[in-house]
């Protein structure tokens, strides 16, 4: 048997008394006793190893399934945390593509709104040349009728791609920068119109003694006599 120390007895041969009269029974039955004594030890130490060993056995199951125990809540833990681990990220991540969506629609939404405010700024500049081009004159509250009814229009945009959209803006970059320039031309053009008119204007040469009328040579009384003459730059 495992882990069993077997006993062995030291068998001494019994001693036959000389003179004596030998008993062959008595020898038998005390040796049988004896045999049988030694088997019930055997037996029972071969009882109390099996014992031993079964509740070896039985402790080495439980530390087993404790262990196995173990193991499964360790790995539901892991399972677990990696589940709320990939939760977090997705979380993150979704999150992150909402912030950007949001972040694309408002630069989306700035960029239509300066395309509407160029047109809207173009067609007023475009209005005002057209209308200092045709002399029409206007009232005030009238201006300011057509101002906001022009506001008011709504830039058709929404079916244009990003393309389409740097396209039209430099369109109107570039009529906003023909009417600016026009603007300037005709700044310029009043500028000088009016420092013409604040000049002095030439008085007329009533008579040659008249100083510094700007004659080149003194008038005649014959000179006189007809139409009044201005002095000419």
């Amino acid at each position: 048997f495992k882990g069993a120390k077997l006993f062995m007895p030291n068998l001494v041969p019994p001693k036959i008394p000389d003179g004596e009269r030998v008993d062959f029974d008595d020898i038998h039955r005390k040796r049988m006793e004896k045999d049988l004594n030694e088997l019930q030890t055997l037996i029972e130490a071969h009882f109390e190893n099996r014992k031993k060993e079964e509740e070896e056995l039985v402790s080495l199951k439980d530390r087993i399934e404790k262990r196995r125990a173990e193991r499964a809540e360790q790995q539901r833990i892991r399972t677990e945390r990696e589940k709320e681990r990939q939760t977090r990220l997705a979380e993150e991540r979704a999150r992150r593509e909402e912030e950007e969506n949001r972040r694309k629609a408002e630069d989306e939404a700035r960029k239509k709104k300066a395309l509407s405010n160029m047109m809207h700024f173009g067609g007023y500049i475009q209005k005002v040349g057209t209308e200092r081009k045709s002399g029409k004159r206007q009232t005030e509250r009238e201006k300011k009728k057509k101002i906001l009814a022009e506001r008011r229009k709504v830039l058709a945009i929404d079916h244009l791609n990003e393309d389409q959209l740097r396209e039209k803006a430099k369109e109107l970059w570039q009529s906003i920068y023909n009417l600016e320039a026009e603007k300037f031309d005709l700044q310029e053009k009043f500028k000088q119109q009016k420092y013409e008119v604040s000049q002095p204007q030439p008085l007329p040469c009533l008579s040659p003694t008249t100083p510094h009328c700007g004659c080149p040579v003194p008038l005649s009384p014959t000179t006189l006599s007809g139409p009044s003459s201005l002095c000419l730059p």
